[in-house]
Protein backbone atom coordinates (compact mmCIF):
# COMPACT_ATOMS: atom_id res chain seq x y z
CA UNK A 1 0.00 0.00 0.00
CA UNK A 2 2.54 2.48 0.58
CA UNK A 3 4.41 2.12 -2.47
CA UNK A 4 1.68 2.34 -4.75
CA UNK A 5 2.60 6.51 -5.68
CA UNK A 6 6.21 4.90 -7.21
CA UNK A 7 6.29 4.50 -10.62
CA UNK A 8 5.71 0.70 -12.09
CA UNK A 9 7.13 -1.06 -15.75
CA UNK A 10 4.78 -0.69 -18.18
CA UNK A 11 3.79 -4.34 -19.39
CA UNK A 12 4.48 -3.46 -22.72
CA UNK A 13 7.22 -1.89 -23.43
CA UNK A 14 9.05 -1.91 -20.10
CA UNK A 15 9.85 1.98 -18.98
CA UNK A 16 8.56 3.02 -15.60
CA UNK A 17 5.41 4.77 -15.86
CA UNK A 18 3.02 7.30 -13.72
CA UNK A 19 0.16 5.66 -11.92
CA UNK A 20 -3.16 6.48 -13.24
CA UNK A 21 -6.28 6.43 -10.46
CA UNK A 22 -8.86 4.74 -11.94
CA UNK A 23 -11.57 5.82 -13.38
CA UNK A 24 -14.33 3.20 -12.06
CA UNK A 25 -13.69 4.19 -8.28
CA UNK A 26 -16.51 5.95 -6.20
CA UNK A 27 -16.06 6.60 -3.16
CA UNK A 28 -18.67 6.76 -0.55
CA UNK A 29 -19.86 8.07 2.75
CA UNK A 30 -22.92 7.24 4.72
CA UNK A 31 -25.13 9.98 6.02
CA UNK A 32 -28.45 9.52 7.89
CA UNK A 33 -27.97 5.87 7.04
CA UNK A 34 -28.16 6.21 3.12
CA UNK A 35 -24.79 6.15 1.11
CA UNK A 36 -23.87 9.11 -0.10
CA UNK A 37 -21.75 9.93 -3.06
CA UNK A 38 -18.33 12.03 -2.05
CA UNK A 39 -18.22 14.77 -2.64
CA UNK A 40 -21.80 14.88 -0.56
CA UNK A 41 -23.59 18.41 -1.19
CA UNK A 42 -25.94 18.02 1.90
CA UNK A 43 -29.14 17.58 -0.49
CA UNK A 44 -31.25 14.33 -0.71
CA UNK A 45 -32.98 13.26 -4.26
CA UNK A 46 -37.20 12.99 -4.27
CA UNK A 47 -38.30 11.36 -7.55
CA UNK A 48 -35.33 12.55 -9.94
CA UNK A 49 -35.29 16.12 -7.91
CA UNK A 50 -32.99 17.72 -5.18
CA UNK A 51 -34.50 18.55 -1.90
CA UNK A 52 -33.01 20.20 1.32
CA UNK A 53 -34.80 17.59 3.47
CA UNK A 54 -35.90 14.30 3.73
CA UNK A 55 -40.26 13.96 3.78
CA UNK A 56 -41.91 13.62 7.24
CA UNK A 57 -44.81 13.75 6.32
CA UNK A 58 -46.93 14.16 3.05
CA UNK A 59 -49.73 12.02 0.38
CA UNK A 60 -47.16 9.34 -1.34
CA UNK A 61 -45.23 10.12 -3.83
CA UNK A 62 -45.11 13.78 -3.31
CA UNK A 63 -42.66 16.32 -1.30
CA UNK A 64 -43.51 19.47 0.36
CA UNK A 65 -40.43 21.73 -1.94
CA UNK A 66 -41.41 19.71 -4.99
CA UNK A 67 -45.11 19.78 -4.65
CA UNK A 68 -45.55 23.36 -3.47
CA UNK A 69 -49.30 23.72 -2.21
CA UNK A 70 -51.26 26.57 -4.23
CA UNK A 71 -51.66 29.78 -2.47
CA UNK A 72 -55.08 30.71 -1.26
CA UNK A 73 -56.91 32.77 -3.77
CA UNK A 74 -57.22 36.57 -2.75
CA UNK A 75 -60.59 38.19 -3.15
CA UNK A 76 -61.16 40.74 -5.41
CA UNK A 77 -62.68 44.30 -4.66
CA UNK A 78 -66.51 43.20 -5.43
CA UNK A 79 -66.10 40.02 -3.23
CA UNK A 80 -65.05 42.50 0.25
CA UNK A 81 -67.97 44.58 -0.98
CA UNK A 82 -70.24 41.39 -0.50
CA UNK A 83 -69.45 40.44 2.03
CA UNK A 84 -69.62 43.68 3.54
CA UNK A 85 -73.10 43.85 2.37
CA UNK A 86 -73.99 40.82 3.77
CA UNK A 87 -72.46 41.34 7.18
CA UNK A 88 -74.44 44.40 7.10
CA UNK A 89 -77.61 42.55 6.28
CA UNK A 90 -76.82 40.03 9.12
CA UNK A 91 -76.72 42.81 11.37
CA UNK A 92 -80.02 43.99 10.33
CA UNK A 93 -80.82 40.14 11.13
CA UNK A 94 -82.41 40.06 7.24
CA UNK A 95 -79.68 37.40 6.36
CA UNK A 96 -80.54 33.66 5.90
CA UNK A 97 -79.18 30.58 4.77
CA UNK A 98 -81.17 27.69 2.51
CA UNK A 99 -82.97 26.27 5.08
CA UNK A 100 -83.71 29.97 6.68
CA UNK A 101 -81.66 29.56 9.64
CA UNK A 102 -80.06 33.15 11.00
CA UNK A 103 -76.96 33.97 10.15
CA UNK A 104 -74.57 35.88 12.06
CA UNK A 105 -72.34 38.89 10.98
CA UNK A 106 -69.35 36.99 12.24
CA UNK A 107 -70.27 33.90 10.70
CA UNK A 108 -70.69 35.00 7.49
CA UNK A 109 -67.28 35.02 5.96
CA UNK A 110 -67.00 31.64 7.19
CA UNK A 111 -70.48 30.32 5.63
CA UNK A 112 -69.61 31.89 2.24
CA UNK A 113 -66.26 30.62 2.11
CA UNK A 114 -68.12 26.67 2.69
CA UNK A 115 -69.84 27.59 -0.28
CA UNK A 116 -73.53 27.57 1.70
CA UNK A 117 -76.35 29.76 -0.39
CA UNK A 118 -77.27 32.62 1.67
CA UNK A 119 -80.41 34.96 0.51
CA UNK A 120 -81.92 37.95 1.83
CA UNK A 121 -85.15 37.15 4.01
CA UNK A 122 -86.33 37.18 7.49
CA UNK A 123 -84.87 34.24 9.81
CA UNK A 124 -87.64 31.40 10.81
CA UNK A 125 -89.48 31.66 14.11
CA UNK A 126 -89.74 35.49 14.31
Amino acid sequence: MREASEPVPCPVCYKDAKRIMPTSFAAFTFRDGYPRRIPDDGKYWHLGKKVSRLVTSARPNEHPEVNKPEPKKRKTKGEKQELQDMKELAAKRELVDLYGNEIKPEEVPEVVEQGRVVRKGTPRGL
